[in-house]
């Protein structure tokens, strides 16, 4: 009984450890969301950090576009940032996590 204790704690610590490595790539894995005519661009981290903002300087003369089209190119990344994110942290807890009989947590 001890031997599969010590063998589910390792596989833990294993699981833990990819778990870190991923959020770390994670931060070199860039996503761009623009608004829908590409007037504002802005590249943000799969972790949701954001890196650039990128606006077309025409927009400059319009506060209230420029307003929108920021809400709208932020959360479009936002949400790509998120599907990544999601996919990646669950394929790295599910190669680590241990087998445990009658449970499947990734239904």
């Amino acid at each position: 009984m001890f031997g599969d204790m010590q063998g589910m704690m390792a596989k833990l610590k294993e699981a833990q450890a990819k778990i870190e490595e991923t959020k770390m790539r994670l931060n070199t894995v860039m996503v761009d969301g623009e608004s829908g005519n590409g007037d504002v661009i802005v590249t943000i981290t799969a972790n949701r950090e954001i890196k650039n903002i990128a606006i077309d300087d025409e927009l400059l003369k319009d506060k209230e576009a420029l307003e929108d089209y920021l809400i709208i190119a932020l959360n479009n990344a936002i949400e790509k940032a998120n599907q990544i994110h999601e996919s990646e942290m669950a394929a790295a807890a599910k190669d680590g996590l241990p087998d445990i009989p009658g449970i499947d947590m990734f239904k």
